[in-house]
């Protein structure tokens, strides 16, 4: 590119590539400085009219301008806010707990998930394909973090299947649960109604599921004292284990596939495929609803939770704050374990949605949106469940603290009791239910999301297939989901749980962050993000340095080896699992690392440059590939200074 004559032109590109200059032509007849930004100011509705010349259209973008934040937000908030916050908040100081809870968001939270967004978007490309430009050396973190989310969302669609079962259930008159059936009740199935009703007759004992006349005063009393020491176990327990699940007595035994729950393991498959099949534009619309009427219903709840006798006793038990509890590290800990998974760094998908963003999308702010909607939907939904869950306590004449539980605890046993003793049961069942399949399917479809962006980036000609890449995803969740839909099945969901997405995101985390704050370098990410959102102050840039660089990587290291020093062997209802399947538990854990691990030893040894020793192999592989930088080579440019030099 030759210069007007009297002129100088500097080309200040985000990456340093000179083979760009070509394609820029200055013109200029004044003898003024001028300098030219090839930044897009162009509206949003003028962008879409030249996607047709956008030479990666093939690989979409979101429709609307909210879908991405719709759609994040249904992906960070899902069934872990609504039945594993709230108990965490009981168990770790109640109203106090939010205090670490908000403070691991902004050490952990806010910057890994604004440095994931970040970085998908600047380069339009997902896990599996932008470290390989990226950092070549650690091409295979993007394969790890698909994995992951592949092995959860075959285990996530399973309890998806458990929740369609029970919207199918309340399309009844009588819950199904409400009494002790005696095709799946066992012995100490113990109905609260049932027993009553009992109670109207005098002289009357309910006992092992009968209403008992005894003959004699002594009897009588024999039998009330059996009735009251008796283990008690109520109707959704035993309906939950013994005949949606149909319980073996471990994961040795597994025996055959329940049908029922196979239906519903299709359905909900079928779901996922009906709604992504269309690419992140349907992904994008599906979103709005998916992410937004859970809290219709949560308002819901709410208004009918506080009228109920009990309510009120149960939301002090868990707003009150217990301040000692905050001196302990596990309280910590399990704060920061729940941001993090709430928010899911390191699990691919904030990349893989961001990178259907616009080129200059204030991802930023979009990062801040979503953490605080997270926090807020947290604390809101342990209001709800904790004003049901005082009602059950006070019907039943029970402490808090002995009726709360967490989980599918809470999901499958809790409130379905709950709901057997309120009017209009099968109402407040099919709203709870159809909640959680709402939340459930937010977080779903962002999980599925990010596998099959991880496949068409890697191969690219089946983008404009993407329906086919779909169904075959769904096909292969559907049959490697097959033994959990087995009487076993339970066993298998919880170890795969259990060490799916364990120690293995800590490491993930921990290692992008280094990598973009030290090797790659947090002051030249700071620039792509300002190529992008535009200018930041130094305090701002300062800030995230800090955080990229020392303190959440220090956190994640912390949370790791915290983790591994409070490790026990699985159990399941305080049974423990076999040695063997243990050792399963721990190969899962570990095959992402080993992915990563053997990745990175196959890029140093097939690198082959005469003279390179082992280490200048490492070094040269740790930098990124001359193909890094935003997807649309006009968002390469910085700018373009025209100075005049007499």
């Amino acid at each position: 590119m030759t210069s007007p004559p009297g002129y100088q032109i500097v080309v200040e590109t985000p990456t340093g590539n000179a083979e760009y200059e070509d394609d820029i032509n200055v013109l200029a007849s004044s003898t003024q400085p001028l300098r030219m930004d090839f930044e897009d100011t162009k509206d949003d509705d003028e962008d879409e009219e030249k996607d047709d010349e956008d030479p990666h259209k093939p690989r979409g973008n979101w429709g609307g301008r909210f879908d991405f934040l719709v759609s994040l937000l249904g992906y960070s908030v899902g069934l872990g806010n609504v039945w594993r916050f709230p108990y965490l908040a009981y168990q770790n100081g109640g109203g106090a707990f939010v205090i670490p809870f908000i403070i691991m968001l902004i050490l952990v939270g806010i910057p890994l998930m604004f440095m994931e967004m970040a970085f998908g978007q600047y380069a339009s490309l997902g896990p599996t394909a932008i470290f390989g430009k990226f950092c070549p050396l650690f091409h295979g973190l993007g394969f790890g973090m698909v994995i992951i989310s592949g092995v959860v969302s075959l285990y996530y669609n399973v309890i998806l299947a458990w929740t369609i079962f029970y919207i199918a259930a309340t399309f009844t008159s009588v819950l199904p649960w409400e009494h002790c059936d005696p095709q799946w009740a066992t012995h100490e199935c113990y109905s609260y109604a049932d027993a009553d009703n009992c109670a109207t007759f005098n002289g009357s004992v309910y006992l092992n599921a009968t209403c008992m006349f005894p003959n004699t005063t002594e009897e009588f009393s024999y039998l009330k004292e059996l009735a009251h020491n008796a283990t008690k176990k109520t109707p959704a327990e035993d309906y939950f284990e013994n005949y949606v699940l149909e319980l073996s007595d471990g994961i040795d035994n597994v025996g055959p596939v329940k049908w029922q729950l196979l239906l519903c393991l299709l359905l909900a498959w079928l779901i996922v495929f009906a709604c992504l099949s269309r690419g992140v534009q349907s992904f994008g619309k599906v979103a709005y609803f998916t992410a937004l009427f859970p809290y219709v219903v949560l308002f819901i709840l709410l208004i009918r939770g506080v009228t109920l006798p009990g309510s009120v006793d149960g939301i002090k038990f868990y707003l009150t704050p217990e301040w000692h509890r905050l001196g302990k590290a596990k309280v910590w800990v399990e704060a920061a374990v729940q941001i993090f998974f709430s928010l899911s760094p390191a699990w691919g998908g904030l990349i893989a949605l961001a990178s259907y963003n616009k080129f200059n999308n204030n991802c930023f702010k979009d990062a801040l949106i979503v953490s605080i909607g997270n926090i807020s939907t947290s604390i809101f939904a342990g209001i709800v469940i904790f004003a049901i869950v005082g009602y059950l306590a006070h019907e039943l004449d029970q402490g808090v603290g002995d009726v709360v539980a967490q989980g599918a605890g809470l999901a499958f046993m809790v409130y379905p009791e709950v709901v057997t003793r309120l009017p209009i049961s099968p109402l407040w069942s099919f709203l709870f239910f159809f909640m959680l399949l709402t939340l459930g399917l937010g977080s779903m479809f962002a999980i599925s999301e990010t596998c099959i962006t991880g496949i068409t980036d890697l191969f690219p000609q089946w983008r404009r297939r993407k329906w086919a890449v779909v169904l075959g995803f769904a096909i292969f969740g559907t049959i490697v989901g097959l033994p959990m839909t087995t009487k076993g099945g339970m066993y298998i969901l919880q170890l795969m749980d259990t060490y799916a997405a364990s120690w293995s995101v800590f490491i993930f985390a921990s290692l992008e962050s280094l990598l973009i704050g030290w090797v790659y370098g947090a002051d030249r990410f700071c620039k792509d993000i300002e190529q992008m959102i535009g200018p930041r102050s130094r305090l701002f840039k300062l800030i995230f340095k800090i955080f990229w660089c020392f303190l959440s990587p220090a956190t994640l290291m912390f949370l790791l080896f915290f983790n591994w020093i409070q490790y026990k062997p699985i159990e399941y209802a305080g049974e423990p699992y076999p040695m063997w399947a243990d050792a399963l538990g721990w190969m899962l854990s570990l095959t992402p690392v080993i992915v990563v691990v053997g990745m990175s030893v196959y890029k140093i040894f097939t690198t082959h440059d005469e003279g390179k020793t082992f280490w200048q192999k490492i070094k040269f592989l740790s930098q990124p590939h001359a193909s890094w930088g935003p997807a649309n080579t006009k968002n390469r440019y910085d700018s373009v200074t025209v100075q005049y030099t007499p």
